[in-house]
C-alpha cells in the first residue's frame, strides 16, 4: 500500500518534472542506491564473464586491495553481486583491454571506455599527492626515462623482475626498491599501463602498446567535459547523490558541487528529489528515474543477503554509509590489534536493504574452513527465523565459493552461532 504522506506529488509515474516535488522515504533512497549498485536481487542464474564486466560498469570502478584473508577485495565485491564465479574472468577482462587500472577512487579497475575521463590526471599528476612521487621523479628522471625506453624496446616487466640490492631486505610495504618506485611514477603519469596481472602482480607495458588507438589530440575530452561525465557516472553508480558525496567517488577536487548538480538537473540529466531526514538536496540519475515511484511506495526493495568487502562502494564513504544505512563502518585492518573494536578484516552484512551486522572472517584454504571469528549484529536488529535462514545461506555460499565449505562461527550474539550452524532442510 502506498504511503502518500511520504510524497509531495500525486500518484503519476515519476518524471523529471514530477520528481522535483517528491520527498522520498530514506528506505527508498537505500533501494535506489542498492539497485544502482547491482544489489537489489540475488543472482537468478549462474554467472558468466559478461556478468563480471557488467557489474564493474554498473559500479563504474572496482577498487583494488591486496589483503587476502578472504578473497581479495575486487574479487569479493564482484561475488557480492554476481554470486559464485571464476576469479580468472576479472584478470581476463584486464588482459583483453576491456578494463584498465588507474587512480580513480583509489587504485581501481575501470572500464576502458572511461580512460579519457581520467587521462587529465595522468597528464598533470601534481595534484594526486602521495600517488605521484614528484620529488622522486625529479631526482631520478634519467633512470626513469631509461627504464621506460627499456620496456618500450624489450617488452613488459613486473616489479618482481628487479632484484633488491645485496643486503637490502626492505622494511615494510612502502619501502619499495628503486625500480618499483620508477614503475609507479611511470604508471601515475600514464606512460605505463597495467597490461595484465599474474598472480595478482602488475605487469607493466608502455601505454601505446596497451592502448594503441588512443590519441590525446583527437580523443581527449576537455577537463570540464570530463568532470561533468564523472559527476554523472557517480550519480548513476550511487543511485542517489548529494553534493557532499560528489567528490569522494572519483576523488574529485574538494569543493562545493551544489551548483554543478543543479545545472545537470536543469539539463535533464539528473532528477532532483528530497529525502526525509536530510537537509541537502539529493539527485537521481535520469536512467534510474523509472524506479523512483516503485522505490518510494515499497513495491521495489532489495531482497539480497550477502557479505560485503570493506572496500565495497556501499561502505567506502563512511559518512554516506551513515546517512543511508545508519551504519558507522571503519576499516580496522590498518589499526593496531589492541585498538580494534570488531576485528582485522570485518565484512559488513547486507540483508534485505539494510546493513544489519558485521563478520570478522578468514578463509583457511588449506584446511577448507571458513571461519567467522566474531559476528556482530547492529543495535535493534532482531534475530528472527528469516534472518537466521538468510544469514546461514549467505555464509555458506561465501564459504563454498572460497573452497572452504566447512563453516565455523566463534563469538556471536546469544544462540546465533548455534542457530546458524544447525542445518535446516534444503540448506545443504
Amino acid at each position: 500500500m502506498r504511503d502518500d504522506a511520504a510524497f509531495e506529488a500525486d500518484a503519476e509515474p515519476a518524471s523529471p518534472g514530477d520528481a522535483a516535488r517528491l520527498t522520498l522515504p530514506l528506505a527508498a533512497a537505500r533501494t535506489l542506491h542498492l539497485a544502482a549498485q547491482g544489489l537489489l536481487a540475488p543472482p537468478r542464474r549462474k554467472a558468466t564473464p559478461d556478468d563480471v564486466l557488467a557489474a564493474i560498469r554498473r559500479m563504474a570502478q572496482l577498487q583494488i586491495d591486496t589483503i587476502h584473508v578472504v578473497a581479495r577485495s575486487p574479487y569479493f565485491v564482484l561475488f557480492s553481486r554476481v554470486g559464485a564465479y571464476d576469479m580468472r574472468w576479472l584478470d581476463a577482462h584486464l588482459a583483453a583491454g576491456r578494463l584498465f587500472e588507474y587512480w580513480s577512487h583509489e587504485a581501481c579497475f575501470v572500464p576502458i571506455e572511461d580512460y579519457g575521463l581520467l587521462r587529465h590526471r595522468m597528464l598533470d599528476p601534481s595534484g594526486m599527492g602521495w600517488k605521484y612521487a614528484a620529488d622522486w621523479h625529479a631526482k631520478h628522471r634519467r633512470e626513469i626515462d631509461a627504464l621506460l625506453e627499456r620496456i618500450r624496446a624489450s617488452g613488459p616487466v613486473r616489479s618482481a623482475d628487479f632484484a633488491r640490492a645485496e643486503g637490502d631486505k626492505g622494511s615494510g610495504w612502502w619501502d619499495w626498491k628503486p625500480e618499483k618506485r620508477h614503475l609507479e611514477v611511470l604508471f601515475a603519469t600514464g606512460a605505463l599501463m597495467v597490461a595484465e596481472r599474474r598472480n595478482f602482480q602488475r605487469v607493466y607495458d608502455v601505454a601505446e602498446r596497451v592502448l594503441p588507438h588512443w590519441r590525446d589530440a583527437r580523443d581527449l575530452p576537455s577537463r570540464a567535459d570530463a568532470e561533468r561525465a564523472l559527476l554523472l557516472r557517480t550519480a548513476q553508480a550511487l543511485g542517489v547523490l548529494r553534493a557532499d558525496w560528489a567528490a569522494d567517488y572519483y576523488r574529485l577536487p574538494r569543493r562545493p558541487y551544489v551548483e554543478a548538480l543543479h545545472a545537470l538537473a536543469d539539463a535533464g540529466e539528473l532528477v532532483p528529489v528530497r529525502v526525509e531526514g536530510w537537509k541537502p538536496d539529493a539527485f537521481v540519475h535520469r536512467d534510474h528515474a523509472p524506479l523512483i515511484d516503485a522505490a518510494a511506495n515499497g513495491t521495489l526493495s532489495s531482497t539480497v543477503t550477502t557479505l560485503l568487502s570493506p572496500f565495497d562502494p556501499v561502505v567506502w564513504d563512511r559518512k554516506r554509509a551513515v546517512a543511508l544505512f545508519g551504519f558507522d563502518y571503519a576499516i580496522e585492518c590498518y589499526v593496531p590489534a589492541h585498538k580494534r573494536k570488531y576485528g582485522y578484516f570485518v565484512l559488513p552484512i547486507l540483508s534485505r536493504g539494510k546493513l544489519i551486522g558485521r563478520a570478522d572472517a578468514k578463509a583457511h584454504r588449506a584446511q577448507q574452513v571458513f571461519e567467522v571469528k566474531s559476528l556482530h549484529l547492529e543495535p535493534g536488529v532482531r534475530v528472527s527465523g528469516r534472518l537466521v535462514s538468510d544469514l546461514r545461506r549467505a555464509l555458506q555460499r561465501c564459504a563454498d565459493w572460497h573452497g572452504t565449505p566447512e563453516l565455523r562461527i566463534g563469538a556471536a550474539p546469544d544462540g546465533l552461532a548455534e542457530a546458524l550452524l544447525a542445518q535446516a532442510p534444503g540448506d545443504a
